[in-house]
């Protein structure tokens, strides 16, 4: 017994469940509801029509309670779920609320089957024959109607046609009658075919419902994948400007106000120049997961390309805010990365940042006045952070004059050459003078090249001076007497330009001025940008026999890299080391260990910037051999280089090198 009685109890736990709406499929549980919603109220409403046309048929031979009260309380029931299934909220309801819902239609549906079936069966005593089957065809009618609208929900529909079906079928073949008995057995048939349809259908729907399922979360992952950059796994370009719209539409409405940054790694350019490309993506990974984990509900990150960053400052409304989130971000970069096995990289970053709505109302002004304070930020304080201000689009519009000019300038008149001489510590004589760009405007009159240079750079007009101000230098070179050498300075887009670098060949052989006697002087800058064509340009100018010199050595990322790969004949240690070299130990230190590299390489070394006998007297005690600065001259007009170099000859008449000692001195430098 007891083996037969838990068989029974599996036996009923299974078919419970088989009924039960699908409790481990809320997605399908909703997907069923919202089908349900619409056919529901029909269900009621040819169940109570149904209803009242077969009490008015026995209005006459059947008692008031079944023909009059049972149909208005018929009437009022069917109403209130009509009502109830009209005004759900499907948007309203999870899968954990469809399934509660699905529960009480299932129970609803079950009470109300009987209480129907136990109302027609209780009209069947009145009336003549044909009211009789008018209840039999009532109650058949209703079933199929009750299948074909609870299609979807497959446990109420075998329900109620379980509650209609077995009494039906008991009650109609008890009474004897032939023709009531036939009609049994095609009501049971009809309803048969239409239970092997219904869950046929059911199966279809729920295949389908799977499949939609299916679909959208591979359209959802899509979507998702479209949003995210495949290295960083940040959001990517597309995702920040769409952020950035919702934010400045809903800022619009609440009146709030965010900040737009974006983030330039420093030095990046290196890492690839120097390990690889592949290392250069490890270090994007690595620099992603550090700015992820900072990223939340009001901070918003991504990468734009390349080693670019943006970040939506949600709350932001101060320029202290700003400074305090470039704070934490640079702070979060600088422990050093991990690129191999023993190999690390250091870099730093840089941040320009615009406010909402303060400097911008459009995603594009904000983008726009970021960018700038970001170029703002890299050529004049690297590593630091700079918010968009009225400072700074007073600058923006000195900058755009300053364009206007350099564009409708004759540059060939208008620019010209300063000299700064290069001297020997020990005997006081000028070995080369280096050339520097000067720029009188007619509209503007004299123009730093601090100021213009990078202008000319960022608006693409570098090339023509470049090659206006080289062949001015030429000229001076051809009247200058030789051996006397010239150094000339390469921007970062004329070391990176075939075209600008063969226009230089050719001014070159043009004039016919020996490249012995030119230095061509790159800084670090122009390598970063790419330095295997910069390399490739370096190679070609040091095979016409000219010299190469890298400038403001001891500032940028990897300047020993450089001296390495590219083998300068002169390094330039950068002015800063010796505006601090009186202050403390840390500069005369840095500037003795390159002084003693210098002369380990056999490469020739001059420190610029020194404006003090006091300073000069500290560089000689450290090794220093040649040097710049004003303490021995400004830069001069060409016409004031002989009467410079006559004066400088005098004063150091008493303590004239050998032969033997200037030669040497030509050697190294």
């Amino acid at each position: 017994m007891p083996a037969p009685a838990t068989s029974r109890l599996a036996w009923l736990k299974t078919l419970g469940a088989w009924l039960a709406p699908p409790a481990g499929d809320p997605e399908l549980a909703h997907a069923q509801l919202g089908v349900l919603a619409r056919q529901i109220p029909l269900l009621f409403i040819i169940l109570n029509a149904s209803a009242l046309v077969l009490a008015a048929t026995h209005l006459r031979c059947a008692p008031a309670f079944l023909t009059i009260v049972m149909p208005c309380l018929f009437c009022v029931a069917c109403a209130l779920r009509v009502r109830y299934w009209r005004r759900l909220d499907l948007a309203a309801i999870d899968g954990p609320g469809a399934l509660a819902r699905m529960k009480t239609t299932l129970v609803s549906v079950a009470i109300l089957g009987a209480v129907f079936t136990a109302w027609a069966l209780a009209l069947f005593p009145y009336g003549d024959a044909y009211a009789r089957c008018h209840v039999a065809f009532y109650m058949a009618i209703t079933v199929i109607s009750c299948i074909l609208c609870l299609t979807h929900l497959r446990g109420a529909a075998l329900l109620l046609t379980a509650i209609v079906v077995i009494p039906f079928t008991i009650f109609f073949v008890g009474t004897g009658n032939p023709v009531l008995i036939g009609m049994t057995i095609n009501f049971v048939l009809v309803a048969a075919g239409l239970i092997v349809l219904m869950l046929h259908n059911y199966d279809d729907f729920a295949g389908r419902v799977g499949l939609q399922r299916v679909t959208q979360r591979l359209s959802d992952e899509n979507f998702r994948l479209a949003q995210l950059d495949s290295l960083t796994l940040l959001p990517n370009r597309g995702r920040f400007f769409a952020e950035l719209d919702g934010m400045i539409t809903a800022a619009g409405q609440s009146g709030a106000a965010f900040a737009v940054a974006i983030i330039d790694l420093d030095r990046f350019k290196a890492v690839n120049d120097i390990y690889g490309h592949a290392a250069g993506d490890r270090l994007l990974q690595q620099v992603g997961q550090r700015l992820a984990s900072i990223a939340a509900e009001k901070i918003f990150i991504a990468r734009l390309g390349g080693d670019e960053f943006g970040a939506i400052l949600k709350t932001a409304s101060d320029e202290a805010a700003i400074t305090t989130f470039g704070t934490r971000v640079k702070t979060l970069l600088e422990p050093a990365f991990t690129l191999s096995p023993g190999c690390l990289a250091s870099i730093g970053c840089s941040i320009g940042a615009a406010r909402y709505p303060q400097t911008g109302q459009t995603a594009e002004q904000l983008f726009e006045r970021a960018d700038y304070a970001l170029y703002d930020a890299k050529q004049f304080h690297p590593g630091t952070t700079i918010v968009f201000s009225q400072k700074l689009e007073t600058r923006i519009r000195q900058s755009s004059r300053i364009e206007q000019a350099l564009r409708t300038a004759d540059l060939e008149a208008e620019l010209s050459l300063a000299f700064q001489p290069i001297v020997e510590i020990e005997t006081g004589q000028t070995i080369a003078f280096e050339s520097l760009a000067r720029w009188n405007s007619q509209t503007l009159g004299p123009v730093s090249p601090a100021v213009f240079i990078p202008i000319a750079e960022h608006c693409q007009l570098i090339s023509p001076i470049t090659k206006i101000l080289f062949a001015k230098m030429l000229g001076a070179v051809s009247a200058c007497p030789a051996p006397m050498r010239f150094g000339f300075n390469l921007s970062a887009h004329d070391i990176c330009s075939r075209e600008t670098m063969a226009d230089i060949h050719a001014l070159i052989q043009q004039s016919g001025v020996s490249c012995a006697r030119l230095t061509f002087e790159i800084t670090e800058g122009a390598l970063l940008q790419d330095f295997d064509l910069a390399a490739e340009m370096i190679d070609s100018l040091k095979h016409l026999g000219a010299r190469i010199a890298l400038d403001d050595f001891g500032v940028g990322f990897s300047s020993l890299g450089y001296v390495q790969r590219l083998k300068p004949d002169r390094i330039k240690i950068d002015r800063s080391f010796v505006t601090a070299i009186e202050d403390g130990d840390t500069a005369p230190s840095i500037i003795r260990a390159i002084v003693d590299l210098c002369r380990h390489l056999d490469v020739g070394c001059v420190i610029e910037g020194v404006e003090t006998a006091s300073q000069l007297a500290i560089l000689r005690g450290l090794g220093a051999r040649f040097v710049q600065g004003y303490h021995f001259s400004k830069p001069l007009p060409f016409a004031a280089i002989a009467p410079y170099l006559a004066a400088a000859a005098a004063a150091a008449a008493p303590a004239l090198p050998t032969p033997s000692q200037r030669r040497r001195t030509m050697l190294t430098s």
